[in-house]
């Protein structure tokens, strides 16, 4: 029985920790995408913004707690759901607040993160997480550590792409169906408008309608596998019955009103998120001929 005892009272957390940023109730929030914590307000910082706040650490009401060491660490973790979940650490930096003794009453500490690289944008997809946190640990030897974590959430402004170029393809069926499309530019930033047009050439086919879409793919990489998703994040049709030869639609969608994140390259070997452009046409007998390109989306400004 005493030994059942002494090993509850190893679960009871001996000390309380606040972790709080400088300027936490003035700085812009965004609610938690997805998650346990779904909704959650989280402090909106830039990726060359400092990191900055205290921790206050609180004993309980005559206790002390004994531990080989407080510690601070600024995390950024990219986590994967698929068979199994992984989590990758691509930012770790740790700084000690207080080294081993014995903690008998409330003690405040500061921590300064403002020369750590937030290189990448945080994101909530359908198998992976980037996301950037602040741990404080007290470190026990003969007991569990005590551990309080605050998460922020990063957004990166880029720069402007240097090369923009149009974007033109074409849907063909020999003999039935020619149809050409234009977009003034492949690179857009996430508050911009897609502009473009569908030109019919040749259309003997009997089209039943046609939609246009933009299309979000989602690869994550484990264990020398990849796992893809899609995500339909707009989608409209553009047409209804049978063109004629040499009409002209115009193609106008903005992005503004989405949910975007900018495109990411594969990052740290785990995962990439790519956007296209997606063209549909059915006939009346429902069969399906299609297209797509690839748009760029890069983050003008934090807004």
């Amino acid at each position: 029985m005493s030994g059942i005892l002494a090993s509850l009272r190893g679960l009871v957390t001996p000390a309380t920790i606040n972790i709080a940023l400088e300027g936490e109730a003035t700085r812009r929030k965004i609610r938690r995408p997805s998650g346990e914590k779904e909704g959650e307000p989280l402090c909106l910082y830039g990726g060359k913004d400092p990191v900055k706040g205290t921790i206050t650490v609180t004993p309980l009401p005559g206790k002390k707690v004994d531990h080989v060491g407080i510690t601070c660490e600024f995390l950024g973790v990219i986590e994967l759901f698929g068979e199994k979940t992984i989590s990758n650490n691509f930012v770790t930096v740790t700084k000690e607040l207080e080294p081993a003794g014995t903690l008998l009453q409330t003690k405040t500490y500061s921590f300064d993160f403002s020369n750590v690289k937030k290189e990448y944008e945080s994101y909530y997809g359908i198998n992976a997480n980037l996301r950037y946190l602040i741990v404080v640990k007290i470190q026990r030897s003969l007991a569990l550590n005590v551990t309080e974590e605050k998460e922020i959430y990063v957004r990166v402004i880029q720069t402007e792409p240097e090369s923009n170029k149009t974007i033109k393809m074409a849907v063909g069926v020999p003999g039935s169906l020619h149809i050409e499309f234009e977009y003034s530019r492949s690179r857009y930033h996430l508050n911009d408008c897609i502009i473009g047009k569908i030109s019919f050439s040749d259309c003997r086919l009997k089209v039943k309608n046609m939609e246009v879409a933009i299309l979000k793919k989602e690869t994550t990489f484990q264990d020398a596998s990849a796992y893809n998703e899609s995500d339909n994040l707009m989608r409209f049709e553009v047409m209804d019955g049978a063109p004629v030869k040499g009409e002209i639609i115009p193609i106008r969608m903005y992005l503004k009103s989405l949910d975007l994140t900018p495109t990411y390259p594969t990052v740290n070997s785990c995962f990439q998120v790519r956007y296209y452009l997606n063209i549909v046409i059915f006939d009346e007998e429902d069969r399906r001929y299609f297209k797509q390109a690839e748009i760029t989306l890069w983050r003008k400004d934090l807004v």
